[in-house]
C-alpha cells in the first residue's frame, strides 16, 4: 500500500490562523466602537436642531414657548384650541442614547435650553459623556 502523501494543516499552523483574525478582529471593533458614539453624538445634534424648530413654531403659533417638550406632541391647557393646528411632534423625545432631553424655559442664557447630557446620562462630562445644547456656544 502506498502512503498518501496528502496531509492536513497542523495544530500550530491553525492556531496561527486563529491568532491573526482574532487580532484584526480586534482592531476593526475598536474603529467602529468610536464611530458608533460619534454618529450618536451627531445624531443627537441633529435632533436637538430640529426640537428647537419647533419650538420656534410653536412660539410663533401660541405666542409663547412650550412649559415642556411634550406639549410640542399633546395639546397643553394653557393653549387655545383653535390655534392648536397639529403635534409640533410625532413622538416623545429621547436623545441617542435613550435618555430624555432636558428642556428649561427661560433657559440660562437663552429663551430656552435644550440639553441631551450625553452618553453616560449625567450633567457636564468629557468626549462623548458631554452634554450637547441648543445653543452650543454656552457651556456650563
Amino acid at each position: 500500500m502506498k502512503r498518501s502523501r496528502e496531509r492536513g494543516f497542523t495544530l500550530i499552523e491553525i492556531m496561527v490562523v486563529v491568532v491573526i483574525i482574532g487580532i484584526l478582529a480586534a482592531l476593526v471593533i475598536t474603529q467602529i466602537g468610536g464611530k458608533a458614539d460619534e454618529a450618536k453624538a451627531k445624531t443627537t445634534r441633529a435632533m436637538i436642531k430640529q426640537l428647537a424648530q419647533q419650538v420656534e413654531m410653536f412660539k410663533l403659533d401660541q405666542n409663547r414657548y412650550p412649559e415642556k417638550l411634550l406639549d410640542l406632541l399633546y395639546q397643553p391647557s394653557y393653549v387655545d384650541p383653535a390655534k392648536w393646528k397639529q403635534p409640533y411632534i410625532t413622538e416623545r423625545p429621547f436623545d441617542s442614547w435613550g435618555n430624555e432631553f432636558l428642556y428649561r424655559v427661560p433657559g440660562t442664557s437663552f429663551a430656552y435650553d435644550i440639553v441631551s447630557l450625553g452618553a453616560d446620562g449625567k450633567e457636564s462630562g468629557q468626549g462623548y459623556d458631554e452634554d450637547i445644547w441648543n445653543h452650543e456656544a454656552y457651556k456650563r
